[in-house]
């Protein structure tokens, strides 16, 4: 039961810290809102359309093969580092094996279904 009760100690302390945190914001910042604060702005240019603008699908290949290599090299740079203490042997190196298989299968996925041409014509 003691270690729900930490549990609860550390949420209770973290949702503190943030309603502290928001409220000294609100109290210490300076707050001077004008018409120019208060609108759109978006990498140094001022829109030039409506608020609605659609997003084409083809961005889910970049996402799906970011996801694929970032997840990937999360994982592999610190096995890579604890990789040089013989405690962990055979078994360090068969879960990673099957880690790099399934990201080669989710490779292979996308080079089945032809996300890894570059051309524009899709």
């Amino acid at each position: 039961m003691t270690g729900y009760l930490v549990l609860l100690g550390v949420g209770v302390a973290g949702a503190v810290l943030f309603v502290a945190a928001m409220l000294s914001r609100r109290l210490l910042a300076p707050s001077a809102p004008d018409l120019a604060k208060l609108t759109t702005y978006e990498s140094g240019v001022d829109p030039a359309t409506g608020g609605w603008a659609q997003t084409h699908f083809r961005y889910i290949t970049y996402a799906f093969l970011y996801v694929v290599f970032a997840v990937d090299a999360v994982y592999l740079f610190p096995w890579a580092l604890v990789l040089r203490d013989h405690d962990l042997g055979v078994a360090s190196l068969v879960e990673m094996a099957i880690f790099i298989a399934v990201v080669l299968v989710g490779l292979l996925h996308a080079a089945r279904r032809g996300l890894l041409t570059w051309d524009d014509k899709k």
